[in-house]
């Protein structure tokens, strides 16, 4: 069947199944019509029962809920929290102090929720409890509430007890109790706050929500004992019946019992207290006492009606909508940008055709992916190198014109040290065709032109390039940072200078940024319009020197990069150059 299906077209393929499925449907609906009335009148009286129920656990969870929120409360209050601080230094001189505080708190939480029976706060320096209750003679550290929380993991916060004889005051009533550890800023050993809630109350609660008929309801813990101490357990109950139940929340089965017959159940677990189950249970003959002759023709039509229908759709619903469900799988992860995903499939019909057109497409993206990025490559590249290419020859011609001048004056060390400077700074800008150097390098670079600078231009200006750390120059940087912006101290900031120019270079780094610094005492600039000329905000440049070396961040660092002005003119000019560390473009 599999074979023959591979061969054809999806609408053929969905019209099959629907043909099949609508013939089986028909044919077990038109001749089995009146058993199902059998089954869908266990089914309702199912899912009524499973209403009631869940209706009950509801009410009696919020019931709980009410009580917990009133023991916080009062646990958040001030006197209870002075109460702990007095626990916290072991400060007993207070005790009658806070146990007369606490009674209005006492007080009001048992007027707001009437359900409670009692309360007391059992701590190192003594019990607080409501001093209307007579406390019993029983001391807390001997009761058998105290017995079990020893015998439970300190990795607790709530414990619900099942109903119990009042042990801590004298009216020795039934009770369900809570056992809560203080809210308060540190753990305190040895201090429980313990809540005792009437039984009858919660009883009344259970039975207020059924309505006449066969159904009861009791409250049980995973273990099959009882949750209420006058509560009995469902007639001719064993172990069985709880192993049914399991670490399940909810649901519903069928329970055979020797004395009492067959009986269907319902159970949902409290939200309050998952080991706290609410069962409810009713005869099924009664139940079915109309239809009890028609029992074994039901179940069997159902059992194959339902195996048949389980088989079928899970057969065909894999069959038919595994490749959809995959190619929309497929389409997710591309949306994620994992272009490396591929549609395969077995079948030979319009999906697949979809898939391998997807799959086309994808490789596609993928090529022209790698097109645009090679391009984008190169195109930044061609930038940068033209950028660099901007430089200002004039530089070299005034160096060649010193050189030679001093050469004619026979000055041959001064000759030598600028032939040497000179060779430096193109060694060292050329970079073996790089266009990434080091911190160490750059600065090597920018102090051999501004040494060919001075002798060029002697007593026009003194620079000072500040010690850096050695672990700093091995940063990455692009090169031809620095140049540009001392070249333009010196042509235009000290031009007309009355005094002595000074130029000063300082980096530093820190939380992942660089920071190099140009500083002079030149005649300064206007610097917001400088920085609107850098932003384009006005067609004049005024400054190539700065916008070659913003451009140039801006290529191989894009905004991560910035450059900072900031000018007093006649006092001080600083650019500041803050890029990445490690977020260099591969070459």
């Amino acid at each position: 069947m599999k074979r023959l299906l591979r061969k054809m077209s999806l609408k053929k393929r969905l019209w099959v199944s629907f043909v099949f499925l609508t013939v089986v449907c028909i044919s077990a609906t038109g001749t089995y019509v009146s058993v199902f009335f059998s089954r869908e009148m266990e089914t309702q009286a199912t899912k009524t029962s499973q209403d009631t129920l869940n209706k009950t656990a509801q009410v009696f969870d919020e019931r709980l809920r009410n009580i917990v929120v009133s023991i916080s409360t009062l646990m958040m209050g001030e006197p209870f929290q002075d109460t702990m601080r007095d626990v916290q230094a072991n400060n007993s001189q207070e005790y009658f102090k806070r146990l007369s505080q606490l009674q209005t708190p006492f007080a009001q939480m048992m007027i707001a929720e009437q359900s409670i029976d009692s309360v007391l706060v059992h701590t190192p320096i003594g019990d607080f409890y409501p001093t209307e209750s007579r406390r019993s003679k029983v001391d807390f550290t001997d009761s058998s509430l105290n017995a079990l929380i020893l015998g439970t993991e300190n990795r607790w916060s709530t414990i619900w007890v099942r109903g119990h004889a009042e042990e801590l005051f004298s009216r020795g009533n039934p009770v369900i109790s809570l056992i809560i550890k203080p809210l308060f800023d540190m753990s305190l050993p040895g201090v429980y706050v313990v809540v005792n809630i009437r039984e009858d109350l919660l009883q009344e609660l259970i039975q207020a929500h059924l309505q006449e008929g066969s159904l009861r309801q009791l409250v049980v813990d995973r273990n099959s004992r009882a949750v209420f101490s006058s509560a009995p357990l469902i007639p001719g109950t064993d172990m069985k019946l709880y192993e049914r139940i399991g670490s399940s929340e909810r649901g519903h089965f069928e329970y055979e019992s020797k004395s009492s017959g067959s009986n269907l159940v319902n159970y949902a677990a409290l939200g309050m207290n998952s080991d706290w189950m609410l069962i409810g249970y009713q005869s099924k003959s009664k139940l079915l006492a109309p239809v009890q002759h028609m029992r074994w023709t039901i179940l069997t039509i159902m059992g194959v009606c339902v195996v048949l229908a389980l088989v079928m759709s899970s057969m065909l619903s894999e069959l038919l909508l595994k490749p959809l469900f995959k190619l929309r799988n497929l389409m997710f992860k591309v949306e994620q940008n994992h272009l490396d995903v591929r549609f395969e499939s077995v079948f030979e019909d319009e999906i697949s055709q979809v898939g391998h057109k997807f799959n086309r497409m994808l490789e596609q993206i993928g090529e022209l992916i790698g097109e645009v990025k090679a391009s984008e490559r190169e195109k930044r590249k061609s930038e940068i190198k033209a950028l660099q290419a901007q430089i200002d020859p004039h530089f070299l011609y005034n160096t060649l014109n010193t050189i030679y001048w001093k050469s004619e004056m026979e000055e041959q060390q001064a000759v030598s040290r600028m032939i040497v400077s000179l060779s430096q700074l193109f060694r060292l800008g050329l970079n073996n065709g790089r266009e990434i150097t080091t911190l160490g390098q750059e600065l090597e670079h920018v102090a051999q032109y501004l040494n060919l600078q001075a002798m060029c231009y002697p007593d026009l200006f003194q620079y000072e390039i500040h010690s850096v750390d050695e672990k700093l120059k091995d940063i990455p940087v692009l090169k031809i940072l620095l140049q540009p912006l001392v070249e333009n101290s010196i042509l235009h900031g000290f031009q007309e200078l009355p005094h002595l120019g000074r130029i000063r270079i300082e980096a530093a780094a820190a939380d992942g940024l660089l920071t190099l610094t140009v500083t002079d005492n030149g005649i300064g600039m206007d610097a917001d319009r400088v920085l609107n000329m850098l932003n384009g905000l006005e067609t004049e440049r005024t400054s190539y020197a700065l916008s070659n070396v913003r451009s140039r961040l801006l290529l191989y660092y894009g905004y991560k990069a910035s450059m900072e002005l900031e000018s007093v003119p006649g006092v001080q000019t600083s650019v500041k150059l803050i890029i990445p560390i490690q977020e260099v473009m591969n070459e």
